[in-house]
């Protein structure tokens, strides 16, 4: 038995299995989701950690989620004047279109008290913001979605740059929650 030449071929071997494994770990897995990054000048606003990042909000149903996101507060008060929470939690696969504080800000004060001292109105305007199903960045070019309000709305652009209804501008889309798709708008959405 040539035990040399034996001993030549396990470098080589070794050699030939580490390259594919390497090569291996580079490709992402065949089976694995493709989870789109967030986009939009917005995104830069929340918080790079915690449970109201990115990343913290992808662990919890999107009424939670917002309540940990600083940018969403007013949002998260006005949904749980409706009583939506646990609607908003419980739903799977929607697409929340939220409006951030500025987007509030927007709304004279003495209008934005009776809209939410006005239950059925504010329901009425709130679920106007959600989709009953997922609305990612690849659909909003030219799309135009029934909201659980009844109505619909309408998104254009392209690149990082989308409208919504042709007044609110995404600030911040494709951020993900355990049941929901959230694009942070500018200006809050009123139904027809």
């Amino acid at each position: 038995m040539n035990t040399t030449r034996n001993l030549r071929r396990v470098p080589a071997a070794l050699a030939a299995a580490a390259l594919a494994f390497s090569l291996g770990a580079l490709a992402p897995p065949a089976s694995a989701d493709v989870v789109a990054a967030p986009f939009g000048p917005g995104c830069a606003s929340v918080p790079k950690e915690g449970e109201g990042s990115v990343a913290g909000m992808a662990d919890d149903p999107v009424a939670t989620a917002a309540s940990n996101n600083p940018e969403l507060s007013t949002l998260v008060a006005a949904v749980q004047k409706a009583g939506l929470v646990d609607t908003l939690n419980d739903a799977e696969d929607i697409t929340v279109f939220a409006p951030t504080n500025d987007a509030f800000a927007k709304i004279p004060k003495a209008d934005l008290d009776k809209v939410l001292a006005d239950k059925a109105t504010l329901t009425k305007i709130l679920t106007y913001h959600v989709v009953d199903e997922p609305v990612e960045k690849a659909d909003l070019a030219d799309g135009s979605f029934k909201t659980l309000q009844g109505g619909t709305i309408t998104t254009d652009g392209s690149g990082d740059t989308y409208k919504v209804n042709d007044s609110a501008s995404i600030v911040c889309g494709d951020v993900e929650t355990s049941n929901a798709t959230v694009h942070l708008i500018d200006t809050v959405l009123m139904p027809k």
